[in-house]
């Protein structure tokens, strides 16, 4: 299984789900007895790998969710907001230079300015599909490796905060726990083992939560998903140069 995971999905899936269950792992790795092999042992040893694949797989789905929120919230996906007339990350005269260039390459007309104030719904389906049309041409991620490399942080940004919950309630219960074994076994002796485990844990759960909870927000993931739309736009420059050098090299064999 690990021999096929690209980059995209190590990074942008499984950092995130490590990064929000490094409570949970740790409390496994130090709560339990590595001394002796048994029974626990191997739960242990077979619920991390479970519980860190099952975490990626949850991110993913919440994350796809908050996108959408997002999305909905901001007034539309990035990708195709940029290209609208009435957007300024652009300027006029490139815009125009790619939605021209997508044009011929979705096959459908650009809609105009008046088009698209009139029913911006059907402007923004031209630019979804130009935006669907660019995703699929840009998946070398050698050529493409400022925009590959842009796409994983906002990969890694929306997954994380998608964890941001649950992660935050698993250290809720991680504190509640070490807490009342803490407090059973009060006054506190730290030359005892499993008390100095406890309060690892305990510590670990609470500076997490701090990270999580003030670390992760929004804005972080409405800027990253902002500056890989840019770039998958700004991709559109690589895109012409390639369809001229192979015009002007069909026009030079025909000459």
């Amino acid at each position: 299984m690990l021999k096929n995971l690209d980059a995209y999905t190590v990074k942008a899936r499984y950092y995130p789900a490590l990064l929000a269950t490094i409570p949970g792992l740790a409390a496994l790795a130090i709560l339990i007895s590595w001394s002796r092999f048994g029974l626990t042992t191997i739960v242990a040893s077979a619920a991390i790998p479970v519980l860190v694949f099952a975490s990626a797989d949850i991110a993913r789905r919440l994350g796809k969710r908050i996108e959408e929120r997002i999305y909905s919230e901001s007034g539309g996906k990035p990708s195709v907001t940029m290209l609208r007339y009435s957007d300024s990350t652009f300027d006029a005269a490139s815009k125009e230079q790619y939605r021209t260039f997508l044009s011929a390459k979705i096959n459908q007309p650009t809609p105009t300015e008046d088009q698209e104030r009139q029913d911006i719904n059907s402007g923004d389906a031209f630019y979804e599909r130009a935006g669907a049309w660019l995703r699929e041409n840009t998946r070398d991620t050698k050529k493409f490796a400022v925009l590959f490399a842009e796409n994983i942080t906002y990969g890694f940004r929306r997954n994380l905060l998608g964890l941001k919950w649950p992660a935050l309630s698993v250290n809720v219960a991680l504190v509640l726990i070490s807490g009342f074994f803490l407090y059973k076994k009060s006054p506190l002796n730290t030359d005892d083992d499993t008390t100095l485990r406890l309060l690892v844990v305990l510590v670990l759960a609470i500076v997490h939560s701090l990270l999580m909870a003030f670390g992760m927000n929004k804005k972080s993931v409405i800027d990253a998903s902002r500056i890989y739309a840019r770039q998958l736009i700004l991709s559109c420059e690589t895109l012409i140069a390639k369809d001229n050098k192979t015009s002007a090299k069909t026009t030079k064999k025909k000459g």
